[in-house]
C-alpha cells in the first residue's frame, strides 16, 4: 500500500513539477475520506536549494536517507538537467531503491536522473518531446517514448511535460488506491481524472529538413494538394522516377513512406484548422483529404488519442463548442 512518498530535489528544481507531486501526495486530505501520505521533500544537494524562478528558494531538513523508508519516490524537473552530472549518492540510493522494490516517478526533465542511475536501460520511457532526442542519445539502452502522456514501467513511472506529471501521479493512486481515490483527488485539484498515458502529447512537428532535395518539388506539391487522392505511382511520375526508386528516395529523404508523410501532414493541417477556424467537421475532413467526418475522427483517435471535438475544445476553451 503506498503510504510513504518522497520527492527528491536537486539545485534549480522547477516549482511547478515539484508542485504537482506535493498537490497529490502532500495534502492531508483525511477529513474528506482520502488517504493521507507521509510525505516528504528530500534535498539531495544541501538544505536550501535554488530553483530557476527568480529567487525562489526550497529549504528541508531532510536528506537522502529519507528516501530509504519511501513507497514512493519522485524526481521533479530541474534546470539544466539535460547536461548536468547527479550525485554518485542520490543515483545509487534510487538503484537500491528500486531493487527493493519502491517505485520512482519522474516529472519531465527528471527522467535525466533516472537515466544516469541506469533505471531506464532496457525499460520504455517517456520524455517530453522537446527532450526526447537528447535523452535517447545520452541513454541509447532506453527505449524513449515521445508521442505519450506517461509509461509505467513498474517500479519505474516517467511523464512527459508539466501537465503529465499530474496524470502520471493520478495514475499511481488510481493503481494502488482505486479509481474513486483518484477521481475525488482530481476532482479537488480541478483536472481531468483520468487520460491516459498512451493519449499523444500536442506536438507541433516542424517538416524534416532533407539532407538532398530531388523529393522536395514532389513534398511541396503534396502541400498543396492534401485535399487529392493519390498514389505512389502518381507521384514517381511527377518525380520522373520508378515507383521503387521514388519509393526508396522518399524514405532516405523524410525518413518515412509517402503514406506516413502525408497522413501527418493531414493532421497537422487539420489540428490548424480545428484550432483557428469555425469550419465543420465534414468540411474539415475534405480539405485535409479524409474524405468525411468518420474517417477523420477515426485517424485523431488513432494518431492522438483524443477526438477532434475534443482538441478543438482543449485549444479554443467553451467558444468552440
Amino acid at each position: 500500500m503506498l503510504r510513504n512518498v518522497a520527492a527528491v530535489l536537486l539545485d534549480g528544481v522547477h516549482p511547478f513539477e515539484l508542485g504537482v507531486v506535493c498537490e497529490v501526495f502532500g495534502i492531508d486530505r483525511r477529513d474528506e475520506g482520502l488517504p493521507g501520505y507521509d510525505f516528504a521533500v528530500v534535498s539531495a544537494e544541501g538544505p536550501a536549494l535554488t530553483t530557476h524562478v527568480g529567487g525562489l528558494t526550497v529549504a528541508t531538513p531532510y536528506g537522502l536517507d529519507r528516501l530509504e523508508e519511501a513507497d514512493l519516490i519522485a524526481v521533479p524537473a530541474g534546470n539544466e538537467f539535460l547536461r548536468r552530472g547527479f550525485p554518485p549518492e542520490l543515483l545509487e540510493a534510487l538503484r537500491r531503491a528500486v531493487a527493493r522494490g519502491t517505485r520512482v516517478l519522474s516529472v519531465c526533465s527528471g527522467v535525466f536522473v533516472l537515466g544516469a542511475a541506469g533505471l531506464l536501460d532496457g525499460r520504455r520511457c517517456a520524455a517530453h518531446w522537446h527532450h526526447a532526442a537528447e535523452l535517447a542519445r545520452q541513454y541509447p539502452r532506453a527505449s524513449v517514448e515521445a508521442d505519450v502522456l506517461y509509461v509505467d514501467e513498474d517500479p519505474v513511472i516517467t511523464s512527459a511535460g508539466t501537465a503529465a506529471g499530474i496524470d502520471a501521479c493520478l495514475h499511481i493512486v488510481r493503481k494502488e488506491q482505486g479509481q474513486e481515490t483518484a477521481n475525488k483527488i482530481a476532482r479537488r485539484m480541478v483536472v481531468p481524472p483520468h487520460r491516459d498515458g498512451g493519449q499523444a502529447q500536442y506536438i507541433e512537428r516542424p517538416l524534416p529538413r532533407s539532407a538532398c532535395d530531388t523529393v522536395g518539388g514532389v513534398l511541396a506539391w503534396l502541400q498543396e494538394h492534401l485535399d487529392e487522392e493519390v498514389t505512389v505511382e502518381q507521384l514517381a511520375a511527377r518525380a520522373h522516377m520508378s515507383p521503387r526508386t521514388f519509393a526508396r528516395r522518399f524514405q532516405q529523404e523524410t525518413g518515412t513512406t509517402p503514406y506516413r508523410w502525408l497522413l501527418r501532414q493531414r493532421m497537422l493541417l487539420a489540428q490548424r484548422l480545428l484550432e483557428e477556424t469555425d469550419e465543420t467537421m465534414e468540411t474539415i475532413a475534405r480539405r485535409c483529404g479524409f474524405g468525411t467526418a468518420a474517417a477523420l475522427r477515426y485517424q485523431f483517435t488513432q494518431v492522438l488519442g483524443t477526438t477532434p471535438q475534443t482538441y478543438r475544445r482543449t485549444f479554443r476553451g467553451p467558444r468552440a463548442a
